[in-house]
């Protein structure tokens, strides 16, 4: 009992020295050693405004009012305080205290405001010049018998209810509000835990990280860092090495259940991401980020739902984003990428705002100013929902505002497809392009495209067309351009081109052909068309007109011909097709049926007296005219010799 007596009243003298060197020592002297602290460590000033009083509970220490600390010297005399407050509590060691030293275990600060910033080489003013403080510690303070390391320690910093003001150099400053920050530093020389919640857009984004050798990470160096990101949609996690300047090497994991959440917790929008498209993400890869905005991704391996990409990226962040990347898939499923409605307007929600014609709602193309670069995607097979590619390299080349996507090659249709498609927002948005095709299955082909299934056969195309307009409508009505297709032996099904010709009643048949072939011109949205050829056995079929591309209507005669009929002169049964491709009108084209005859009937009278001609003429000359003698020499010969005759008879010549 005498024992624990006087553990107690040693214990009661000992709370008695410590309230007695507090009241003994000044709140304003304990916040000038901290402020002198502060200034050894760091280089810059620490002030406190009005008074400094003594806290016992909940800390014991000293309250503060409004505080500044200073700004680096390259940030200007205009430059605000790197950091301001409204009232600092700084709790102390009550042990240090006792043994004649200030130990600072808690800073807890009220409503900060924070401008971080960098300068042109990316140094941020939160990097401390502390070079005079080294030369201070092996002088004098290395006199004293201290040891020299940097005397400040703090166990435990917290800021609550922060603004963050962050002014990368030559860009926009990034403002963040309700911040809150947590920093667990026990030991000077070693780790350090971080706790941050940021609020870019209103719920909570959670950040949690180990900073090794935190004293040095301060001073510039780099050190291990460990940290977590969480958001209500997704994390990532980051293990590697990192400079306060904002170097960082190391793995890098993200997974997103729900990507369009987490992008929006981050400030990033609201975007919508169908099936297939990330509505999970999942990545993983080797990062490495330079503090002049420079982002490496390598052994890159993203999961968007059930699609995989593998390859590798180097980003450039500073401005607008420059990326350069390849990547590989053995299989992307875009299909939820397809319009559900292929007959909406581009660029509404709702439905089309007009019945026909093409939509005349602005598009936007606002997207192409998003970033730089080149993207090389190789895929086995891609689905599109409508379209299927097989085993095709593309590349997205995106450079201020214009996006080229060169095919090199793309297999589609059970053929290929090179050459380019271009879209332009520089000065207006244009379309255009130049492409080769090269056995293309035309069934598979307009099955998918048009949903047509009675054409057969493998084709060779090329097209070039440029388009100019701010809606589709326009664009379509300014098409200028060229082409040409071929088609090899194949059939249409549905009518039979032999019958309908003998008889007129061919439906229900199919007529097999040697070949197609056509070119065209595009000028105004009209296509032109003058010497379309379909080759089958015993007939042929030719075709000219106005196919009107932005009106959507057409102006066509196609002409059957069977070649061995009519004693082998042929007959023709013109088809004119007129009007909107919605209703046109299809009827035989009587008056160039009629016109077709006149033109023979008038060639075979032409034939006919040209022979009586002849023959009268050949009785007249007493001589046979053959079909490569000229009339004209001939009769000038026979003249002569007529004239020469009489010439001779006339001087009594034999």
């Amino acid at each position: 009992m005498r024992l624990l007596v006087r553990i107690v009243f040693a214990l009661v003298a000992a709370i008695a020295v410590v309230i007695g060197a507090l009241l003994v020592l000044p709140g304003e002297k304990i916040a000038a050693i901290a402020a002198d602290q502060v200034e050894t460590q760091t280089g810059r000033k620490l002030e406190f405004d009005g008074k400094v009083a003594i806290s016992l509970w909940p800390v014991l220490g000293v309250r503060t009012g409004p505080v500044r600390f200073a700004n680096a010297d390259w940030a200007g005399v205009e430059a605000p305080p790197m950091l301001t407050a409204q009232r600092v509590n700084i709790g102390v060691s009550a042990p240090d205290l006792l043994s004649g030293n200030i130990r600072i275990k808690t800073i807890d600060v009220v409503e900060p405001v924070l401008h971080l910033s960098t300068r042109a080489d990316g140094q941020g003013n939160w990097v401390f010049d502390t070079q005079a403080v080294a030369g201070d510690v092996t002088g004098e303070t290395a006199a004293k018998g201290q040891p020299s390391e940097l005397p400040l320690a703090v166990e435990n910093i917290t800021l609550r209810s922060a603004s963050l003001t962050y002014a990368a150099f030559g860009a926009a400053p990034i403002v963040q509000t309700d911040v809150d920050l947590d920093l667990l530093w026990p030991d000077p020389q070693g780790t350090a835990d971080v706790k941050l919640t940021l609020r870019p857009a209103g719920a909570p984004v959670q950040i949690e990280a180990e900073v090794g050798t935190f004293a040095g990470f301060l001073s510039g160096d780099v050190a291990s860092v460990g940290a977590t990101v969480r958001t209500e949609g997704g994390r990532a996690r980051f293990d590697g090495r990192a400079s306060i300047a904002g170097n960082a090497a190391g793995r890098l994991t993200v997974e997103a259940q729900k990507l369009a959440q987490a992008m929006q917790a981050l400030g990033l929008g609201d975007p919508e991401f169908p099936q297939g498209a990330g509505q999970r993400f999942v990545l993983g890869t080797d990062m490495t980020f330079t503090t002049d905005g420079r982002l490496s991704l390598r052994d890159m391996v993203a999961k968007l739902d059930e699609n995989e990409l593998t390859g590798a990226a180097d980003i450039l962040t500073s401005g607008v984003p420059n990326v350069t990347a390849q990547l590989k898939a053995q299989h992307l499923d875009l299909s939820a990428w397809a319009a559900p409605d292929a007959g909406a307007a581009i660029g509404t929600d709702g439905p089309p705002t007009q019945t026909t014609g093409w939509p005349r709602d602005k598009l936007d193309a606002s997207a192409l100013e998003l970033m730089n670069g080149t993207i090389d995607l190789t895929v086995g097979s891609l689905d599109l929902g409508t379209t299927q590619l097989g085993a095709s390299k593309l590349t997205l080349g995106m450079d201020r505002a214009r996006a080229v996507l060169t095919m090199a090659p793309m297999a589609i249709f059970g053929g290929t497809v090179t050459g380019q498609l271009i879209v332009n927002n520089r000065n207006g948005l244009s379309v255009g392009g130049k492409v080769n095709a090269a056995d293309i299955a035309l069934n598979q082909a307009l099955t998918q495209l048009a949903d047509v299934n009675s054409i057969n056969g493998q084709a060779l195309a090329q097209l070039e067309f440029l388009g100019v307009g701010e809606t589709v409508d326009a664009i379509m009505k300014s098409l200028s351009g060229k082409g040409w297709f071929e088609v090899g032996k194949g059939f249409f099904t549905g009518f039979d081109l032999e019958e309908l010709m003998r008889s007129g009643q061919g439906n229900g048949g199919s007529t097999v052909f040697d070949t197609l072939t056509a070119s065209f011109s595009i000028q105004g949205g009209n296509l032109g068309n003058q010497d379309l050829l379909l080759r089958l056995k015993g007939y042929r079929a030719e075709g000219t007109g106005r196919i009107g591309l932005g009106d959507q209507d057409l102006d066509y005669l196609f002409t059957p011909i069977a070649v061995n009929a009519n004693a082998g002169k042929g007959l023709r049964i013109p088809v004119r097709i007129k009007g909107s491709w919605w209703d046109p009108s299809i009827r035989p084209d009587l008056s160039e049926a009629l016109e077709a005859d006149i033109e023979a009937k008038k060639d075979e009278l032409e034939a006919k007296a040209k022979a009586k001609a002849i023959e009268k003429l050949e009785a007249e000359l007493e001589t046979t005219i053959t079909e490569d003698q000229d009339l004209e020499e001939l009769l000038k010969d026979q003249l002569e010799d007529k004239a020469k005759k009489s010439l001779l008879k006339l001087l009594g010549a034999d």
